[in-house]
């Protein structure tokens, strides 16, 4: 399915991250994981995608907000695969608070990493799925950015960009064999999500549950061969936003 692939994950060392990189793995997908966190639990995602699937896998850490610093990672990335196939932009923050009372440096740090980020990935990846005449990115959004949500202007604010940057990426790589997608995942159950067992949203979803990340995993890996379909927005959110 993705053998000889190499999949690029940010924010792949736990939650959505780490199922998506599984789930490239069992399909036969080399794996670089990228995140700024701390590199043993990247390296604990890539020794078992060795282990378990026998994939090449490999960790870097990065902040994807930093322009040069992705430049250089991506750099880093040819050099040990070669080339790369897949780009998952997975890496994602919040900073809630009511938008009277959010602070300028929330908005900025969540827009700068989960709407920025994505546009440094896409930027300094492209080149390569160009001249590979194939390619596929997979933008992870959320139901927040179709939505809006109280308490989260900003979140929902960079998860509606990364949907229009979808778009437009969609269109302008098309012409190069160069797929765009998105996810937009709903209450998934994560180290991010914590406990919403109380959360009143909950009773607003027809299947009645949360969602799990193998769900989005499996999302990731349908839309990593749909070699027919760019520019989509895939829910996975239990119909909460129908």
């Amino acid at each position: 399915m993705l053998n000889g692939k190499t999949a690029i994950i940010t924010g792949g060392s736990r939650g959505l991250g780490e199922a998506i990189g599984y789930k490239m793995a069992s399909m036969g997908a080399n794996i670089a994981i990228v995140d700024v966190g701390d590199p043993a639990l990247a390296e604990k995602v890539c020794a078992k995608c060795r282990q378990e699937y026998g994939v090449e896998a490999k960790a870097y850490q990065c902040d994807v907000s930093d322009f040069d610093a992705v430049k250089q990672v991506v750099t880093l990335i040819k050099a040990d695969f070669g080339t790369a196939h897949i780009l998952v932009n997975n890496a994602g923050i919040t900073r809630d608070g009511l938008a009277p009372m959010m602070k300028e440096e929330d908005f900025d740090k969540v827009i700068a990493v989960n709407l920025k980020g994505a546009f440094n990935m896409i930027r300094h990846t492209s080149a390569l799925f160009i001249r590979n005449r194939e390619g596929c990115i997979i933008n992870i959004a959320s139901v927040a950015g179709l939505m809006g949500n109280v308490g989260q202007c900003n979140y929902a604010a960079s998860k509606a960009g990364l949907i229009g940057l979808t778009k437009t990426i969609a269109k302008e790589l098309a012409p190069k064999g160069v797929r765009c997608n998105a996810i937009a995942p709903g209450f998934i159950a994560t180290d991010m999500t914590g406990n919403q067992t109380d959360n009143p949203l909950l009773k607003m979803i027809p299947l009645g549950k949360m969602g799990e990340a193998a769900d989005v995993a499996e999302a990731a890996g349908y839309l990593a061969t749909a070699k027919y379909v760019t520019g989509d927005v895939l829910r996975v959110d239990g119909g909460i936003a129908m």
